[in-house]
């Protein structure tokens, strides 16, 4: 019997409990997340391969941004086109950033067009934890949680007005400030932040690369975060939740003394009411809108600037139905996305899906069960989806798992209605993933496996020429034509020793275009991960090893990229009850490596910070 499983809280503000120091199973004090099954649940008895970073962990790691974080994390590759400022792709399990969804405290973010979130863009020091879920989520969360759902969680107020700080100073002359205000009152809850950060940068592109210039590409990035709730009476709560982040950032666009950048601005508002209707019945209504709005300036000219923005409004009533120890789950969704742009007129700028699910989690002594199925509605058609888990726990630390589930991912207004690229008549990507994982913990030790295969069918490529046959279509289109397998091996495990933590993950992968028969672009067949934490109560340090085997550029396979290791150390010293330093040297043997052909990457970066009121 597994001593360390909780039941559900009938108030939501069981969440908190979220920031706790997770492990993959049992643990003193259970971490809990919400993003597996859309309801607070036990990390212990979460079916589905799921990661949470902690508050601690973030500050912990003085990492730069949230790419840099989530490159350390087991199942995840990143791309980026140069420094923290330009555009990045994280992959997970092998799957395309467009085919993952991306949260924020509950509200999709990411761009209509491209279908994918601008990470760039995502404050870090907004976040307070992070919960990623592998494998496919549509049957809870719709179009494109194909390869899994990232959930970002913003801070919230819990007791005494607490105040934090930091300023840090880096390589680049990068320098950056943030703020935090938190607590609650009898009843009310508040969480405000903001932060800004500058860095002179290094150049984006390097020789080989046809637009070539040599000046540093810097950036600018800003934002601001707020989350404010009022409980009027036990179980009855309504709030607001905010973020705004925005990047200015240069790039290279050939040799030219115009301040060739992009400007990016994802903005997310929601607004809530959580109700306890009755003693087994959770209510949870919410009503939000993201705007992902992007600008381009190439030139002086007035061709040279260009803008795509998209706004996508959501409608969602969630209800939490527990039957003794059950949970019957039922949802209503309504999501509707906007396309603005300038220089080409869309064919159709507006879209709605309309989405109803339900889902089932139960246990049976030491057997975890999950059933999910979901039906979305939208212009390309409707689609349904399903899942189904099993776990059962041989004892308290040592468990094992099994899944099956079905996903889509939607085609982007791109891929549909760009003049000369897209076209209506194309379809959904599909997805079949099986897997299963064999869990450990217990004093200080944790290990698990999880092999997982995941098949999708009509994979969406620029194919050239393009069959429609067209003159329209003269440089290609978006078409669907290909299978894909992803599938792979994921290994991890910690072990603590005294003061000291080691842990390491690996991935050994397939991600392969059936079709082609040629390896997914930009995606390893090996990559890992290896730490070693000392924490001394006033001193904490650390040292870390990002590996990643050969990939290819292009998906012909045309361009390879080498493999590479990096060495990062970190370290933080409390000088007394409020204040502390930390710092962080990032790639310390100063290596060069290649993340995309022709763009260049950090090499040798070390970042000091003095902090206020962090514990």
């Amino acid at each position: 019997m597994n001593t360390h499983r909780i039941t559900r809280p009938a108030a939501w503000t069981s969440l908190a409990l979220a920031m706790a120091t997770p492990t993959l199973h049992a643990e003193p004090t259970p971490t809990v997340v919400v993003t597996a099954t859309r309801s607070p649940q036990a990390l212990a008895d979460t079916i589905s391969d799921t990661i949470s970073i902690s508050a601690e962990q973030i500050a912990t790691s003085a990492a730069g941004s949230i790419i840099d974080l989530l490159q350390r994390q087991r199942g995840i590759e990143i791309a980026r086109n140069g420094g923290s400022g330009t555009n990045a792709t994280v992959f997970l399990r092998g799957a395309n950033s467009n085919q993952n969804v991306v949260l924020v405290d509950g509200v999709r973010i990411g761009s209509s067009t491209t279908g994918a979130a601008n990470w760039s863009a995502i404050p870090l020091s907004a976040i307070d934890h992070i919960e990623i879920v592998f494998g496919p989520l549509s049957s809870l969360y719709g179009a494109d949680a194909i390869g899994g759902v990232i959930q970002i969680f913003t801070r919230k107020g819990q007791g005494a007005a607490t105040l934090t700080a930091s300023a840090g100073y880096g390589t680049d002359n990068t320098r950056a400030g943030e703020a935090a205000i938190s607590g609650s009152l009898q009843g009310f809850s508040y969480a405000i932040s903001a932060g800004k950060e500058k860095s002179d940068g290094f150049s984006a592109t390097r020789p080989g690369s046809s637009s070539y210039n040599a000046d540093k590409d810097g950036y600018d990035r800003q934002n601001a975060a707020a989350r404010l709730s009022y409980e009027w009476a036990a179980g009855q709560e309504i709030g607001t939740q905010l973020m705004h982040g925005s990047l200015s950032s240069q790039y290279d666009n050939g040799p030219t003394p115009f301040d060739v950048r992009s400007i990016a601005d994802i903005n997310s508002v929601a607004f809530y009411s959580h109700n306890q209707l009755l003693p087994n019945w959770q209510s949870a209504v919410q009503i939000a809108q993201t705007r992902d709005d992007g600008s381009t300036y190439s030139s002086a000219a007035a061709s040279g600037y260009s803008k795509i923005n998209t706004k996508q409004t959501s409608w969602s009533w969630q209800n939490d139905i527990m039957l003794d120890r059950d949970v019957l789950q039922l949802l209503l969704e309504r999501r509707k996305e906007e396309v603005e742009t300038n220089g080409f007129q869309l064919i159709n700028p507006q879209r709605y899906t309309n989405s109803v699910a339900a889902s089932y989690n139960a246990r049976r002594g030491e057997q975890l069960f999950n059933a999910s199925v979901r039906r979305d509605r939208s212009i390309y058609g409707a689609k349904n989806t399903g899942a189904f888990g099993y776990g059962y726990f041989f004892s308290p630390a040592l468990s094992a798992s099994a899944s099956y589930g079905t996903s889509f991912r939607a085609p982007t207004f791109n891929e549909l209605y760009y003049p000369g690229y897209g076209n209506p008549a194309n379809k959904p990507e599909l997805g079949k993933n099986s897997e299963v994982g064999l869990h450990y913990g217990a004093s200080g030790s944790t290990a698990s496996v999880t092999y997982y295969h995941n098949r999708l069918t009509d994979l969406m490529v620029n194919i050239n020429p393009c069959p429609y046959g067209t003159a329209e279509y003269k440089f290609g289109c978006a078409y669907n034509v290909n299978h894909a397998l992803l599938q792979g091996v994921t290994l991890a495990a910690s072990q603590q020793i005294g003061a000291f933590t080691f842990s390491a993950n690996a991935d050994w992968q397939d991600p392969k275009d059936e079709t082609s028969g040629k390896q997914l672009a930009r995606r390893s067949k090996q990559h890992g991960n290896l730490a070693a934490d000392y924490d001394g109560g006033g001193w904490k340090a650390g040292a870390e090893v990002v590996l990643s085997g050969d990939r290819f550029d292009d998906a012909a396979n045309k361009y390879r990229l080498p493999g590479y290791g990096l060495l990062n150390l970190y370290a933080s010293y409390r000088l007394n009850r409020d204040w502390s330093a930390l710092a962080r040297w990032n790639n310390v043997a100063d290596k060069q490596y290649d993340l995309a052909r022709n763009y260049a990457t950090p090499m040798g970066k070390v970042y000091v910070a003095l902090r206020y009121g962090y514990q």
